[in-house]
């Protein structure tokens, strides 16, 4: 249970601590005003990311690189051109090495790989956000220890 920002910050600070983070894929699931741009600020910074994080919904993607290593954030909330999958080089993306985060996965449906893991955050009504977290593969393991 996340009651505040700090939560959100605190659990970013911690997840990008772990060296798995590196070569991860992340799904971010939740309602609008959730809170899964503010995870991804949050993870991003504790990554060493300076300048503006932005909500990559018209770009579909913001690409960042730390140290040498890529970070990709997706936003799939407008994807609707399977073609754009191709066109746009996401499948290369999703094959090569880095950090992959994607807000609205289901949006992408059948075009992305399996998760390492998948987070779900759920606004309750007094604000506070429940999170549940899900690991799909080793690496998500790793991630959750």
């Amino acid at each position: 249970m996340w009651h505040g920002e700090d939560d959100t910050r605190a659990f970013a600070a911690r997840l990008a601590a772990h060296p798995g983070i590196a070569n991860a894929f992340i799904e971010l699931h939740g309602d609008l005003g959730a809170g899964k741009t503010t995870l991804v600020r949050h993870l991003l910074r504790a990554l060493g990311v300076q300048g503006r994080v932005k909500s990559p919904t018209y770009a579909v993607v913001e690409p960042y690189e730390i140290d040498g290593h890529g970070i990709w954030h997706f936003d799939f909330f407008r994807f609707n051109d399977p073609r754009e999958w191709e066109d746009a080089g996401f499948r290369d993306i999703f094959a090569g090495p880095g950090l992959k985060i994607a807000e609205w996965p289901e949006k992408a449906a059948g075009l992305l790989p399996p998760a390492d893991l998948v987070v779900r955050i759920d606004v309750q009504p007094d604000e506070s956000r429940s999170v549940t977290l899900h690991a799909q593969s080793a690496v998500g393991q790793e991630l959750l220890q």
